[in-house]
Parts: structure tokens; C-alpha cells; sequence
């Protein structure tokens, strides 16, 4: 072979290794610390970067090999005295679709808490953080996974993100994670908890029959948080009267926290709301313009005076009462607009006879807390850096696919009953907030009586309720009593 061909072919050769990217890897980092909780010292390892999730690829029937899809972000904590497969573990994710672990990691269950201050008393930046003497990792070994396009998860380069933006592949893909962490830790046999916020609860509740049915993987227990497992039930779509009954409880409790029920208790006020919800109220949007005068001029009546709303707007809404609408409408003799995640919040917007609010001031309230801690936290606590921008709520989600639902009303449900139905040993905690705006707690009500699964099995299922919002950590007393809850619910 000539100098010139033989140069022609290295070359060639060099050009190849330039073009061909690089094979991704996991890249974690591992730290070590200590927290006191409940009195006794913990040593814990933490455990955070991105782990390369890898599918098996066919081409005709041809086996193609195991191919890299998705880099997916997770922080890990396990107790360092613990022999594998001694203690739980739990999976923890949010939900959006959208949003990343922070608001669980940072605010309920981690070793580490952000001090955002609450309604009315919000912390200003840069804000801080502490340690929480009320994690859970004092009772379970815990995983906080971001999917993709939250967090630091992404596709693989050269991937499309949107082949993971949708209800099957979001659970196929959360599920490898959580499969693909249990084997490398020899997790196999410790007890295992899915813990779940708002569309989290929908994934959580999925991810239960996915898991058994796709990798035989049986779980202890699913922590609920915020919960929405049929969207049907929180969707304000035309000829859907179903969600208009079931947040006028939580209306009913924003309006006892701004005042609009006098010195009635709180117990008092959501036990009218409530049967008035569950009988009279969808029997009056049942029947329409059947109501007599009398029927129509009690029902508003009543209406308004749990809601806190006026007799005249709720008649002109045809005693249909949307929820960002009612967010706009409760305090606007104040000039205030009040939260969809949390009512306790209050706002302002540059309109203030406007229908809709521009910004829910629950959210707008505390997400630069979240954000300026978990960017600091990760960084200069865990030792892990990464110049991509961590996503805490991630818009580049959507539009997100249910296309399985097609014509139909998106819920889980079903899944959730036949994981149960398998696994009679399947508990679930199911954690509400009384003035949660996003997923009321009478919706969670209405959803898990309607399970299909046998009355023995009703034990499984444990309600808890806090006086705040969807994110009710952020209430320092519902912080406290629902990490004792989450305590109690693990060592049963």
C-alpha cells in the first residue's frame, strides 16, 4: 500500500472517531454526612448524577444490542450502617408533567429542607437551607428521580426528548429507572414505596402495575401525595359537571382561611360543604333549567354562602363555579387574587377586574426557594456539577401524550385496582390538603371509593388530611404531623 493511501485511510479512520459521539455513561458522584433525627446520629451516603437508561433494540427480529435512549438524574441516600435489602426503600418523583423531585426532596422527605417561609410569611433571597431532623431517610433508604426533561434528565444526544413526553413512555421509563437502581443495589428484597405528588400519584399508581406485570416486582406501599388518579375528576370540560361538586369543599375552606365563614370551625363548615356536595348540589347542575324558581333561588343561596362567593356571581355563572375563576373572583373586593396550589396564598394582578388570574401566587411564592436551593445544594453539598440548566418545573414537556386514552378520560384506576387485587399486601397513604386548589382532596375521596377492588381490602387504604395546600409541607405544623404520618405508615 502506497504513503498516500495508507495516509487516505488514517484519515478516514480519524474522521469516523470525530463524527461518532461519544457513548454516554453515568456520571455519580458520591458524598458522605451525618444528621441527627429523633435524637440518633445517621451516617448516610448520598448519591447523585445521571444514570444512562438503555433499551433493547430489534430491527426485523434481529436482537440490535442495548441501546443508550435517556441520561435520567437522581439523587440516592442510603443509611451506611444497613446491610443491602435490610431496610426500605422509596422512589420519590413529582408530578407536573413537568416537574422535578425538588419540591419532595427539598421539602418533605430528604436530610436537607429549603426554609421558604409560608403564606403570609415568605422568606426573602437568597433564602436557606437546614437539616430535617423529620426526614424520612431515618425509616426508608431514598431515591429521588427526575424524569426526563426535568431536572439534569434529558435524552441522549442526537435523541428526541418528545419520544418521552407521555403517559406510557414517562412509565416505562421511570419504571427502568426504578428496576435498573434495584438490581445494581441488590434491593431485591427490601420492602419498596413509590411516594408520588399530584400527577406523581398518577404515575405512582401506574408504575405499581407496571412493575409487577412487566418485571414481577411487587411493592409494600404507595405514598400519595396531592393525589389525581382519573383526571375526569378535576377537568372543567363542557357537559362534565363532576368537578364543579367536587372542589366546592376545598372553596368552602379557602373561604374559612380568608375569613368568609366568621368563627365557624373548619370541621363544621367542610361537613355542610361536604354533604351538600355529595347530594344536593349535583342533583340541582343535574336537573338544569328544571329547577323551579324556589329550587334554583335555594341552591345559589346556599351556594354563595359556602363558597364565599356573592348570590349574584354565583347566578350568573349558572351555579357552575370554575376553579381559576374562583381563585380571581373570592377576594376581589381586596384587590387580591388567591392560590390554586395553596389558597392561604394571596396575589395581585395588573387587572383587577379581570376573569382569570395571570399567575398563581402559591407557586410564584416559593419557587425561587426551591430553585436557589436545589442549584446550591447539589453543587456544593454533593460535590455534583452539571452547566445545563436544572429544570424544577419544565415547560418543554408539553404538549404531553395520553394518546391511550384516546376518547376516553385519563385515569388510572383501573391499574391501580388490579395491582391491588395481585398484591393484597399493596397499602396505600393517601396525604390531602384541605385548601389544595390543583387536586381537592373530596375529588381523592371520590376517586379511591370507586376503586374496584374487594371490601377486605379497604383496610389498605389510609387518608390523611393537613390544614394546607397542595404543596402542605410548606405549613411548618402539616410539615411535622405528615412526616410523623409517613413514619407511622412505613413501620406498619
Amino acid at each position: 500500500m502506497s504513503a498516500s493511501a495508507e495516509q487516505g485511510k488514517t484519515d478516514e479512520s480519524e474522521k469516523k472517531q470525530t463524527t461518532t459521539p461519544a457513548e454516554p455513561a453515568d456520571d455519580l458522584v458520591t458524598t458522605h454526612h451525618t444528621i441527627t433525627a429523633k435524637g440518633t446520629e445517621l451516617s448516610y451516603t448520598a448519591t447523585t448524577g445521571r444514570v444512562v437508561l438503555r433499551e433493547e433494540a430489534h430491527t426485523d427480529g434481529t436482537f440490535d444490542g442495548h441501546v443508550a435512549k435517556a441520561e435520567m438524574f437522581v439523587t440516592a441516600y442510603t443509611v451506611d450502617t444497613a446491610e443491602p435489602g435490610s431496610r426500605p426503600v422509596t422512589f420519590a418523583f413529582n408530578g407536573g408533567p413537568g416537574a422535578s423531585s425538588t419540591w419532595l426532596h427539598l421539602g418533605l422527605l430528604g436530610p436537607r429542607r429549603v426554609l421558604s417561609g409560608d403564606a403570609g410569611q415568605l422568606a426573602p433571597p437568597p433564602y436557606g437551607l437546614a437539616d430535617n431532623p423529620e426526614t424520612l431517610l431515618a425509616h426508608s433508604d431514598l431515591v429521588f428521580i427526575d424524569p426526563i426533561s426535568t431536572g439534569y434528565s434529558r435524552a441522549i444526544k442526537g435523541g428526541d426528548p418528545g419520544d418521552f413526553h407521555g403517559y406510557q413512555r414517562d412509565i416505562e421509563s421511570v419504571g427502568e429507572l426504578i428496576r435498573l437502581w434495584t438490581t445494581r443495589h441488590d434491593r431485591w428484597m427490601s420492602p419498596k414505596y413509590l411516594a408520588g405528588e399530584s400527577y406523581g400519584t398518577l404515575r405512582a399508581a401506574a408504575l405499581a402495575e407496571h412493575l409487577q406485570t412487566r418485571y414481577g416486582m411487587y411493592l409494600n406501599g404507595l405514598l400519595l401525595i396531592s393525589a389525581v388518579l382519573d383526571m375526569g375528576t378535576i377537568r372543567f370540560t363542557e357537559g362534565n359537571d363532576l368537578p364543579y361538586s367536587l372542589f366546592l369543599p376545598t372553596y368552602a375552606a379557602i373561604a374559612h382561611h380568608h375569613g368568609k365563614h366568621g368563627d365557624r370551625p373548619l370541621r363544621e363548615v367542610l361537613d355542610e360543604a361536604e354533604e351538600f356536595a355529595a347530594r344536593d348540589y349535583p342533583w340541582a347542575l343535574a336537573r338544569g333549567a328544571r329547577l323551579s324558581d324556589s329550587e334554583r333561588g335555594d341552591m345559589v343561596r346556599r351556594t354563595a354562602a359556602l363558597t364565599g362567593l356573592s348570590e349574584d356571581y354565583v347566578d350568573r355563572v349558572d351555579l357552575r363555579i370554575e376553579h381559576i375563576r374562583f381563585f380571581t373572583e373570592l377576594l376581589r373586593d381586596r384587590r387580591r387574587t388567591v392560590g390554586r396550589m395553596d389558597g392561604r396564598f394571596t396575589g395581585w394582578e395588573p387587572d383587577a377586574g379581570g376573569e382569570h388570574f395571570t399567575d398563581d401566587p402559591s407557586v410564584s411564592g416559593i419557587i425561587g426557594a426551591y430553585s436557589a436551593a436545589i442549584n446550591h445544594y447539589l453543587r456544593a453539598e454533593l460535590g455534583y456539577a452539571n452547566d445545563l440548566p436544572y429544570e424544577v418545573i419544565s415547560t418543554r414537556v408539553h404538549p404531553w401524550s395520553y394518546k391511550e386514552f384516546e376518547g376516553s378520560a385519563v385515569a388510572v384506576t383501573d391499574k391501580l385496582s388490579a395491582a391491588m387485587r395481585a398484591n393484597p399486601y399493596l397499602r396505600l397513604q393517601v396525604s390531602c390538603g384541605h385548601t389544595d386548589g390543583a387536586t381537592p382532596y373530596f375529588a381523592a375521596e371520590h376517586t379511591l371509593a370507586r376503586l374496584t377492588i374487594p371490601r377486605e381490602l379497604r383496610d389498605n387504604i389510609d387518608v390523611r388530611y393537613y390544614p394546607a395546600g397542595h404543596m402542605m409541607y410548606v405549613h411548618e405544623p402539616s410539615r411535622i404531623k405528615q412526616s410523623a404520618d409517613l413514619a407511622e405508615f412505613l413501620a406498619r
